[in-house]
């Protein structure tokens, strides 16, 4: 089921809230907030014309802890303009979703393990359209919901390449974290991505770090872009981009001064494998 609205509705909460009035015009006026799936997850959906005649290769990307789907309108902008269609989601207990226990650190894998397992009904609803090239899909996302991606990649899918932000794909290397602290040793190593790559088909994948970033540790993610190359039968459409220095906050979100190098190349990878 999908539930048009004109714009998102408020909610309270410690979240950072761009709202659609304070999108960019040129950004707003090709947006449409709807509920996508059997579970009604709240969604932006863009696209470069409504009112086309044919689908485009689109991207389904997913957000941090305690922030939202309106979050860094910039990056859709620029995948607007390359002819992208975008889906936006909310996590589980945030943007519309909100539920202030589910944004805890604790809380965290709870959150990226049912934000993966929603994902399906999410692609399933876009077929509706028309509008959105299902063969030529992009899945995405950064930090927890890099996380999300990741783990949804280790079960079958359809997705073209992938591409993520300030995340991991070894959890063992993120154990020390109170969002695994509770999990007993075996049943973490059954949900680490990095223990299940038997399962992970071989695409496209593109990963964005900082190497100071002070919540997610660079070294667990270049061991996990490690065993991917080892692995594949093409290392070379694995990349691994990574900042010194940037001055984001915790050297975390958003690659501060990078910030604009890191859109234009994720830009550039999705053109590479989409159009």
């Amino acid at each position: 089921m999908q539930t048009q609205r004109d714009r998102p509705a408020r909610y309270d909460g410690p979240v950072m809230v761009n709202l659609a009035g304070e999108i960019p015009q040129s950004l707003r006026t090709r947006a449409r907030w709807e509920e996508l799936g059997p579970s009604r997850i709240p969604s932006m959906l863009v696209v470069p014309d409504w009112d086309a005649s044919h689908s485009v290769p689109t991207v389904l990307w997913m957000h941090g802890r305690t922030v939202n789907k309106e979050l860094d309108p910039g990056r859709y902008l620029r995948w607007m303009r390359g002819g992208f269609g975008i889906c936006a989601v909310d996590l589980p207990g945030h943007g519309e979703r909100f539920d202030e226990v589910l944004q805890q650190p604790e809380r965290t894998l709870e959150v990226v393990m049912q934000m993966s397992n929603e994902i399906d009904g999410i692609t399933e609803a876009l077929e509706a359209y028309g509008l959105f090239d299902l063969t030529r899909l992009a899945i995405g996302g950064m930090s927890a919901g890099g996380m999300a991606t990741i783990q949804r990649l280790t079960r079958p899918h359809t997705f073209r390449c992938a591409t993520v932000e300030a995340t991991s794909g070894s959890w063992a290397h993120q154990q020390h974290r109170s969002m695994f602290r509770h999990l007993p040793a075996a049943q973490l190593r059954n949900l680490d991505p990095m223990q299940r790559l038997d399962h992970w088909r071989d695409i496209p994948f593109l990963a964005i770090h900082a190497r100071q970033d002070e919540w997610i540790d660079y070294n667990g993610q270049v061991a996990f872009i490690d065993a991917l190359r080892t692995r594949s039968e093409r290392p070379e459409q694995i990349t691994l981009i990574s900042y010194d220095e940037t001055g984001a906050p915790n050297e975390h979100a958003g690659f501060g001064r990078y910030a604009a190098d890191a859109k234009n190349r994720q830009l550039e990878f999705l053109k590479q494998w989409l159009l």
